[in-house]
C-alpha cells in the first residue's frame, strides 16, 4: 500500500541496525528504505525497554553498551518512536481474539493498531493472530 506506516517489532529494529541476514529480503528490504526515505517507520517506546532487558539478561549483546547501541539505532532515518500513551495501554490489555500474554508484544500490537501501522515482524504468533483481520502484518 502506498504511505504505509511501518511499525517495526523489536527484534526487525535489531536485524535491521545491525545488517542481519534474516532481513536479506528484497522486497522487504526496499519497502523499509522506501518507508525511510518518506519518515513512515514507527518503533514503539516498549522495544527501548525489551532492548534494555534482553541486554541485561545477556540475551542479546552488542558491541558497544546498550545505551550507546540504542542512542544510535534511534538515528535510523525516518523513524519515530511512539510514545506508551494510556489509550495504547488500555489496549493492550482489551486485544479482540486470541492473542499471547507476553506484555511487550501486546504493547506493540495495541501501537499498530492505535496508529494504523503495518507491523513488520517475524514472531509466528504475532503473525497468526493477525489472519484474524486483527492487525495487519509484514510477515519477515
Amino acid at each position: 500500500m502506498l504511505n504505509e506506516i511501518y511499525l517495526l517489532d523489536t527484534h526487525i529494529w535489531v536485524w535491521l541496525i545491525n545488517g542481519d541476514q534474516r532481513l536479506n529480503q528484497a522486497a522487504l528490504l526496499q519497502k523499509i528504505e522506501s518507508a525511510s526515505k518518506e519518515s513512515r517507520l514507527r518503533l514503539s517506546m516498549i522495544s527501548i525497554w525489551e532492548v534494555g532487558m534482553l541486554a541485561k539478561k545477556n540475551r542479546i549483546r552488542f558491541a558497544v553498551d546498550v545505551y550507546k547501541w540504542v542512542e544510535s539505532a534511534l538515528n535510523l532515518p525516518g523513524l519515530s518512536v511512539c510514545p506508551l500513551t494510556p489509550s495504547i495501554a488500555l489496549n493492550s490489555s482489551d486485544l479482540p481474539g486470541e492473542v499471547h500474554g507476553d506484555p511487550a508484544d501486546r504493547i506493540i500490537i495495541a501501537t499498530a493498531r492505535n496508529i494504523g501501522a503495518q507491523l513488520i515482524t517475524a514472531d509466528q504468533q504475532i503473525i497468526e493472530y493477525s489472519r484474524s483481520g486483527n492487525l495487519k502484518t509484514l510477515a519477515v
